[in-house]
């Protein structure tokens, strides 16, 4: 079937090209005869044949202006040229006009053929311009519109007759970024331009536009047109407006949720640039431009220090930092501030920090009550404790008040003598001063266990804190039938911790120990032990023979309400793990190879007893 086709359309053609030859040659035939009637000179003849040729080469292509021409020139020969109706040619300067005629007719026709070539690739070109959604036009030197595409008629509303002829600018309405001049300059200097544009349309609506202009040079290199091609930007750019407001809003809004301001702080200038929320947290009129001023107003006088050694720092290293400082009001409230900042460096080396300040007040006061409501957990835990030594307490008291009252008896013995022994009833009054002053101390003691006061850190004497547990758990471990070994370090060894804290864990240790050894048949035994270990910390060790841990338990002894014991309330070792926490410590548990559990508790040397060392 394509064969078919083919052979048809090639048909078709040839068909055409015999009937254009055919009757070209009638007309040129019929010109020479008119002309010879007429008796033209061979020029006139040969020039109204070049112009019926033009016209035929218009219908084909240069076989067609090949063979006009050669059926031209033959003519001429025949009728023009001595001998008449003849080929042959008399005179030598008769082949000067027939040659001059075919160059001529061949060039004309070639000529014209290009014309027309370069015209239909032109019209071919302007239809695919047409085609595009961007609109083109073309202006010349003055601004003036010299060409219009269909995408153009259809965004600005002009068709392509009312917009050539006018200027540009004066049609459109242009609205630069810049000065006109630039755009200008920068057109002719790099051979294009690129920027965003407005334009008003017939309508009198505007159109944001993303525009390109390309400048044509001519063959001296000079400017001498301006193709610009504008792309329809209206819709995106306000969605893009759209996703902008949201993801501020958005952002916003996440800021003001977690009480997260954001800023940015150039170093050179002090300037700070702040989001709304960081505003909202200093309190500040967003319509003042904030400085480092603006926050030393607000600081609060034990934070100035603070807040001048970061600022000194990160002006001198230029490092990142991350700092909590506090805010104080005019009316007495106080912000606590945690501010991190990350370091970039600018152009000319100036240094600039992109950070974010949090509002972690809520944070602190909820530690605050947190740490309140440990200490009344652990006051709690240590009046359990006195509790259950309630009978050692009660010997402790009991022994010096027996001794006050024997010397007291004793004295007045003495006294009743003729003559008083002066000297037997001074050393009655000194032991019964002793035993007071001894008394005083365990009631002391018991007074500060039971206080629900903060935690006060100060150089602790690690053998003098044993010495006072001892004390106060001596008669709990006789009723329980347990020999106690102590094997302290000799030399003299200091923590930095709140000593009641430090006696209410050791206390809660050998609380625990003598109630594990209770049901083991053997003799009671509690070792307790003071040494340093590689690191330099402090490490106190309650060693008991009872049965020891269950693997299950094992993990779980440290955890809140938490208790082997049916009457327990599980708080007394999860209360010591937070303290010992609190002072930079640990505490663990192990079950001993021969039976037995020890409690270690590690405890970060003091500076004044590592100088001693």
């Amino acid at each position: 079937m394509g064969g078919m086709i083919g052979s048809s359309d090639k048909s078709s053609q040839w068909g055409y090209l015999v009937r254009l030859w055919i009757s070209g040659s009638v007309l040129l035939c019929a010109i020479a005869w008119l002309c010879l009637n007429l008796q033209l000179r061979i020029a006139t003849t040969g020039f109204c044949m070049l112009i019926v040729i033009v016209l035929l080469s218009l219908l084909d292509s240069f076989i067609s202006s090949a063979i006009f021409s050669i059926v031209g020139g033959l003519l001429l020969n025949i009728f023009f040229t001595p001998p008449i109706y003849s080929f042959e040619i008399e005179k030598p300067q008769d082949v000067l006009p027939i040659t001059a005629f075919f160059i001529t007719s061949i060039a004309i026709t070639s000529l014209v053929r290009r014309i027309r070539t370069a015209e239909r690739l032109q019209r071919e070109q302007a239809r695919l311009l047409d085609l595009t959604h961007d609109t083109v036009f073309v202006r010349d030197r003055q601004d003036v519109i010299t060409y219009w595409n269909h995408a153009a008629e259809v965004l600005y509303g002009w068709n392509r007759s009312e917009a050539i002829g006018k200027v540009a600018d004066n049609l459109l309405k242009t609205v630069f970024p810049m000065p006109r001049e630039e755009a200008e300059l920068a057109l002719l200097r790099n051979g294009y331009w690129e920027g965003d544009l407005v334009h008003l349309k017939r309508d009198g609506s505007s159109v944001l536009v993303a525009s390109r202009w390309t400048v044509q040079r001519d063959s001296q290199g000079q400017p001498c047109a301006t193709l610009e091609t504008n792309n329809d930007i209206t819709q995106r750019r306000q969605a893009e407006e759209l996703v902008r407001k949201s993801q501020a809003q958005y952002l916003a809004e996440a800021q003001q949720l977690s009480r997260t301001g954001s800023f940015g702080w150039n170093v050179a200038t002090d300037e700070l640039f702040c989001s709304e929320e960081a505003f909202r947290i200093f309190e500040c009129d967003p319509a003042r431009a904030p400085t480092l001023d603006t926050v030393r107003e607000r600081l609060h006088p034990e934070d100035v220090h603070l807040f001048e050694h970061v600022v000194s720092q990160v002006r001198g290293t230029g490092e990142d930092f991350d700092i909590e400082h506090r805010l104080l009001f005019p009316d007495g409230r106080v912000k606590h501030l945690h501010v991190v900042a990350h370091s970039t460096h600018a152009v000319d080396d100036n240094r600039q920090f992109i950070g974010a300040v949090m509002d972690v007040t809520g944070a602190r006061e909820t530690e605050t009550q947190l740490r309140q409501t440990q200490n009344e957990l652990a006051r709690a835990s240590r009046i359990t404790a006195l509790g259950e030594l309630s009978a050692s307490i009660a010997h402790e008291v009991g022994q010096p008040l027996a001794a006050i009252i024997t010397s007291g008896e004793a004295c007045l013995r003495w006294l009743h003598r003729d003559p008083p022994n002066f000297e037997e009833i001074e050393g009655c009054v000194n032991e019964m001063t002793n035993e007071g002053n001894r008394a005083a101390e365990i009631v002391q003691r018991v007074r500060k266990l039971m206080k629900g006061a903060p935690p006060e850190h100060a150089p602790v004497n690690v053998n003098e804190l044993v010495g006072e547990v001892v004390a106060l758990t001596r008669t709990e471990m006789e009723s329980h039938g347990c020999c106690l070994v102590l094997n302290l370090e000799p030399k003299t060894l200091a923590v930095l911790g709140d000593r009641v804290q430090l006696q209410q864990v050791l206390i809660n240790i050998i609380i625990n120990g003598l109630q594990s050894m209770a049901s083991a048949p053997d003799k009671h035994r509690l070792a307790l032990s003071s040494l340093t270990d590689v690191n330099g910390s402090v490490v106190l060790a309650v060693r008991d023979n009872g049965p020891g841990i269950s693997d299950a338990n094992l993990p779980r002894l440290f955890d809140a309400f938490f208790t082997t014991r049916s009457t327990g309330m599980g708080m007394g070792l999860a209360i010591c793990s937070s303290i010992i926490e609190a002072h930079g410590g640990q505490i663990s548990a192990s079950n001993n190879p021969e039976g037995g559990a020890t409690f270690c508790v590690t405890l970060p040397l003091s500076q004044a007893s590592a100088v001693a060392t």
